[in-house]
């Protein structure tokens, strides 16, 4: 949706209601799930940012995911926070394009949430977090994860301290709107700004209920 004024949050919540089945936008729903394979005509995009070590932060990460602290409130807001991911949750992304006056409301459904342990020689893995995908209206294509992960090594010590924690960001996109494309540097542009203020934002989330050991 586009706009010169900013929507009121009866619009949104309205525009939001209208999209709450609509269908995904791409054909490669849950790709992101490991590492997306190349498409035709498709970008992937990656950011990985380490957060710290140990049990404690990355149980302070999850509960940033679950507050999609990861949007950046100086580049986009997110309608609505009040509700963590899960799937079929269909969310809005409300930016404003600085070098026109124009507001843009991105619609996207949660495809499917992480919360697993892996195990392997080099020890576990932790992996929470979720994916959300285009649906109609949404000026561009395909799929997005915000993904934490805490890599415990074996033998690690006895209080959980040690163990590397990322947050990861991958994404899968192509213009679906002709002023996407017409404008697809600022796009691209704007794509890696929120890339880069989303790992700070979660580098400098606060701790919330879950954020130390019980």
């Amino acid at each position: 949706m586009f706009s010169l004024l900013r929507p009121s949050d009866d619009v949104i919540r309205a525009h939001l209601d209208r999209h709450a089945a609509a269908p995904f936008t791409y054909d490669f729903v849950g790709c992101t799930r490991e590492e997306p394979a190349p498409v035709r005509g498709y970008s992937i995009d990656r950011n990985r940012v380490l957060l710290g070590a140990g049990r404690a932060t990355y149980l302070r990460a999850c509960d940033a995911i679950r507050r999609w602290e990861m949007f950046p409130a100086a580049l986009a807001q997110l309608c609505w926070r009040d509700q963590p991911p899960r799937p079929d949750l269909v969310v809005g992304v409300l930016y404003r394009v600085w070098l026109a006056p124009l507001w843009v409301l991105f619609p996207a459904r949660v495809v499917y949430l992480l919360d697993e342990v892996n195990e392997s020689p080099a020890g576990r893995v932790h992996r929470f977090g979720f994916a959300y995908g285009t649906v109609a209206d949404h000026p561009e294509r395909g799929e997005e994860r915000f993904q934490v992960e805490w890599h415990e090594s074996p033998g690690s010590a006895p209080d959980h301290t040690s163990g590397s924690v990322y947050y990861d960001l991958v994404a899968i996109s192509q213009p679906a709107h002709w002023l996407a494309q017409t404008a697809y540097p600022y796009t691209r542009y704007e794509q890696a700004r929120f890339r880069r203020l989303s790992g700070k934002a979660m580098g400098s989330a606060p701790a919330g209920p879950s954020g130390k050991p019980p």
